[in-house]
């Protein structure tokens, strides 16, 4: 018997390789043994997925045509709509376009457990919390010499790539410090902001684009990642650094604090360089510290397990797949 064919629409396909493909293809490989993929960019598509069973939708904006479409020829089954990062914290707010993307699926997913406080109330009885996850890594020898801080996210607006360009400058005459930062210039401006810092702090240095494997081997020799994002769904990036032992320095927005754990100590707040800049300090000057924010990410890794994820994804897509 033929296994029943789910699509996964995601806006970025691999040649993004962001956290939206990264789940794609996580989720495609999941449901193997249990149903047939395809991973789209919109649908309908020529000639793809028009004998699926049902779809699932990452981001309600950047998704809403498939969504809709979806909705048309499959009146009131099928679907969910995954809420990744900007739709969670900016669209569904006020766009209208968004918001029919919520009332239009069966389910909807969040990814952290500070998600459901985001959607109205009239729809939070049909949103599931689900971790992603990653694979465990070994935790890798550190250089005693200095403290190495790693932050790793495309350079755009909202990833606040500036509160980290700022934090280096202000450490500029701790030599004790070193900062790498991996990730695309999407934004032209930030690329040129972070050549300058480079400038200002020669411990500071921008990486650029760099494959997945060699950047998890970057997290894995850090002893911090810094992850300093506006507005986050729920981070690849913090799960990996949590999954290889890894602690990190977050902004304190609902998407980290629903990855960490609202006790969490190593937070600032939000664009605040000379709080990330502090933490840093104190991570390098203060053992302990380190050593307490390196045992709550491990009390907090088992959620990020891959078979949790699994069970949960294959539990949605029996809610969604007709029985009759």
């Amino acid at each position: 018997m033929m296994l029943p064919l789910v699509l996964i629409v995601s806006p970025g396909l691999a040649a993004d390789n962001n956290g939206n493909w990264q789940t794609a293809r996580r989720w495609a490989q999941m449901l193997r043994g249990h149903a047939r993929t395809r991973i789209l960019s919109h649908w309908p598509a020529p000639g793809e997925g028009m004998d699926a069973v049902a779809m699932l939708a990452l981001h309600a904006l950047k998704s809403a045509d498939s969504i809709a479409a979806w909705a048309s020829a499959h009146p009131g089954q099928g679907l969910a709509v995954v809420l990744t990062g900007t739709d969670l914290y900016h669209d569904i707010i006020d766009d209208a376009t968004a918001q029919r993307s919520l009332a239009l699926a069966q389910q909807l997913v969040v990814l952290q457990e500070k998600g459901p406080q985001a959607l109205p109330e009239t729809f939070r009885d049909k949103t599931h919390v689900m971790f992603q996850s990653t694979t465990t890594r070994k935790t890798l020898p550190k250089n005693p010499k200095f403290l190495k801080a790693v932050m790793v996210g495309h350079l755009r607006e909202v990833k606040s790539p500036q509160t980290l360009f700022q934090a280096a400058r202000l450490l500029a005459t701790r030599a004790d410090i070193h900062i790498d930062h991996i990730g695309v210039a999407l934004e032209t401006p930030l690329g040129v902001q972070a050549r300058l810092a480079e400038a200002d702090n020669p411990k500071y240095r921008w990486l650029g684009g760099v494959a997945h494997e060699s950047t998890r081997w970057h997290i894995q020799r850090a002893d911090v990642l810094v992850h300093c994002s506006r507005m986050e769904g729920g981070a690849h990036v913090v799960m990996e650094a949590v999954c290889s032992g890894t602690p990190v320095l977050a902004s304190k927005v609902d998407g980290n604090v629903g990855m960490l754990g609202d006790d969490y100590a190593g937070y600032f707040i939000w664009g605040d360089a000379q709080g990330l800049a502090d933490l840093l300090i104190r991570c390098r000057d203060d053992a302990a510290f380190l050593a307490h924010l390196r045992a709550q990410c491990e009390a907090r890794a088992p959620l990020f397990q891959p078979a949790k994820e699994q069970a949960a994804l294959i539990d949605l897509i029996k809610a969604l797949i007709p029985t009759t």
